[in-house]
């Protein structure tokens, strides 16, 4: 359930990027409570990648502003982003392949206490830590694989793990950038339900580019679509898809498609 707060976790007001004569990303203005998933979809080019770009600091805005629990984070880095709770999963995995499971947990639990990797030995004795990384490890459910190289893990078994890592950065954003790609029909409901059990714990924001009408069903609180970078429109699941300018631009008046775009 969203937050009781009013107030939005993430916003962004006129958020804009230009590559050379080519606008990106439009003047797109948006607020996310807490508690919330919203999808994001439209077709290749519709700029939602970049979007998630501008928000996570991989790219500099050319226009407009992202608010943090009402701080202006425009200027800030990607990684003091991420310290102050901005999560973010690639439609790469991001992860130490020559690691275990275990270990790629606990470097990131030790890298928010602040233990530096010249005490690891000491870090990872540590109690608190020991607990964090167990319950992480059940969270995503590789407890059994904790052991194993990362690089040795399915594709989807790499994903639940890369949320794993960015749970441990215990963040208030998580983005998830079509996070099912490449897996196979076994392992995507696993992640999705794992996406799922974040949300009912409603003390996150989730944030989800998407191209599946199932999993935006299933999952997504409110959708907004974006359209040659400019925000098309923006509500709840049902009423958006049902609007005649979605329904030509994204689903070509097909509605058994299984793709908005």
């Amino acid at each position: 359930m969203p937050s009781q707060d009013s107030s939005p976790v993430l916003k962004t007001q006129n958020l804009s990027i230009r590559f050379g004569g080519h606008i990106a990303v439009d003047q797109v203005s948006a607020e996310f409570e807490q508690g919330t998933l919203t999808a994001i979809v439209g077709p290749n080019g519709a700029g939602k990648t970049t979007y998630f770009n501008l928000i996570s600091g991989q790219l500099p805005a050319s226009e407009g502003d992202v608010y943090l629990e009402g701080r202006n984070i425009s200027n800030w880095a990607i990684a003091k982003r991420a310290k102050h709770g901005v999560g973010r999963a690639f439609q790469l995995t991001q992860l130490f392949p020559n690691l275990t499971v275990a270990e790629n947990l606990t470097l990131v639990v030790q890298a928010r206490l602040g233990f530096g990797p010249k005490i690891w030995a000491l870090a990872s004795r540590l109690n608190s830590v020991k607990k964090e990384v167990e319950s992480l490890l059940d969270t995503i459910e590789l407890t059994s694989k904790s052991q194993e190289l990362a690089r040795a893990l399915s594709h989807g078994a790499q994903r639940r793990l890369e949320v794993g890592m960015m749970l441990a950065m215990d963040p208030k954003v998580m983005m998830f950038d079509e996070p099912t790609a490449g897996m196979s029909v076994d392992e995507a409901p696993v992640l999705l339900e794992l996406i799922a059990k974040i949300k009912s714990e409603g003390n996150r924001t989730i944030l989800l580019v998407e191209h599946k009408l199932d999993v935006i069903r299933t999952l997504a609180d409110r959708i907004i679509v974006l359209h040659n970078g400019k925000l098309l429109a923006d509500g709840n699941p049902e009423k958006v898809m049902s609007l005649d300018v979605v329904r030509q631009a994204y689903l070509g008046e097909l509605p058994e498609s299984d793709e908005v775009a």
